[in-house]
């Protein structure tokens, strides 16, 4: 067996101390530094975590050199500076969804991994539910997706950031289904219309409430539409999915095995495996890409059309007309291309002959 991969932490508040669990379990890892903007916060979730040993610091200078590979699970703002810092330092980087918050910093990003020749994975945990597994077999069986729903409907009181936000439901949570979508469908999302609005009852100062209309490459529509104030019946946090196909229907509640119906009405039993879940997942397979130099699911190119998705669906909302995720990545690679300062980063993007080629979106 190898030796375990030494992670360097960035980051130590709820999602990193979900992180610091996530790496004591899995034995082909092993923690050699936590990193925190606040250390008596990262001193205080080391020794909790069992790594009374492990040193702290403010930044990942400080301890890179003890380090293999660095598992950002910073605030999303601070995502680019952290990332890009270790990718530069030569470390492959797991970051926490979002990539970031535009998709301008998100080619940037991506512009570091290229020149660091480096790895960035971004933890799409969804991805990684034994349920989303036996969905994506019984759909196999089914056939090619004609329409593909999802029905989000939760009432959460969040309090703080989130309910003062512009957009709250479609930019720090519908990430999680539009990027699922996409590993469903297997294909690439081409445009969106989105209407957001805020039901009179709402405790969220934006727009708590959303249905997105996506169409795909291949002709699939897949339908978001969902509410962060409906109490009473609430979808579980993965929501409520349907697949409509040639071969039959199959859906998933979100918590449990998903049910598929053959079009001939025999049921299709959902065949559920033992694989690594939620972050978990995400770990496993970027130690796996780092050791084989393999590509996995939400490196950072790919990553990116699924925050476009996020970006298009906000703009579709704001103008009351469709977008196209190509036109998205079109003007963020010209942000990014005007405001990128350092010269190495700024000279990858300029190299790509076409940004939407770059992302995976064109051949």
């Amino acid at each position: 067996m190898p030796e375990p991969l030494r992670l360097l932490q960035a980051g130590a508040g709820g999602m990193g101390r979900a992180w610091l669990r996530t790496i004591a379990a899995n034995p082909s890892v092993q923690l050699v530094g936590l990193v925190d903007l606040d250390l008596e916060v990262a001193r205080a979730a080391a020794d909790e975590h069992g790594y009374g040993d492990v040193p702290v610091a403010n930044s990942i200078d400080e301890l890179a050199d003890r380090a293999d590979a660095v598992i950002d699970v910073t605030v999303p703002l601070a995502h680019p500076k952290v990332s890009v810092d270790a990718l530069l330092r030569g470390l492959p980087v797991l970051c926490e969804k979002p990539l970031a918050e535009t998709v301008r910093e998100c080619l940037t990003m991506v512009a570091a991994s290229e020149v660091s020749g480096q790895l960035l994975m971004v933890s799409q945990s969804r991805r990684y539910f034994r349920a989303v597994a036996a969905f994506e077999r019984q759909l196999a069986e089914l056939g090619t997706i004609g329409t593909l729903s999802c029905e989000f409907f939760k009432a959460p009181h969040f309090s703080g950031f989130r309910e003062r936000m512009a957009e709250p439901l479609l930019v720090d949570m519908a990430i999680h289904q539009f990027d699922l979508s996409r590993k469903l469908i297997g294909s690439e999302p081409v445009s969106v219309y989105c209407d957001s609005y805020n039901p009179d009852w709402s405790w969220f100062d934006g727009n708590a409430a959303a249905t997105a209309i996506f169409t795909y490459a291949d002709g699939t529509r897949f339908t978001f539409t969902g509410s962060w104030c409906a109490p009473g019946l609430e979808t579980s946090w993965n929501g409520l999915w349907r697949a409509s196909t040639p071969g039959g229907t199959a859906t998933w509640d979100g918590d449990n095995p998903p049910v598929a119906e053959l079009a001939s009405g025999e049921p299709l039993p959902a065949t559920m495996s033992d694989e690594p879940q939620e972050i978990a997942g995400s770990l496993v397979e970027f130690v796996n890409a780092v050791r084989t130099s393999t590509t996995p699911q939400s490196e950072v190119h790919s990553n990116v059309v699924s925050l476009a998705m996020v970006e298009a669906a906000v703009r579709s909302a704001n103008t009351g007309t469709a977008v196209t995720i190509a036109d998205v990545i079109t003007d963020a690679h010209d942000e990014a291309l005007a405001t990128t300062q350092d010269p190495a980063l700024h000279a990858a993007l300029k190299a790509w002959p076409n940004p939407l080629k770059a992302v995976g979106l064109e051949s």
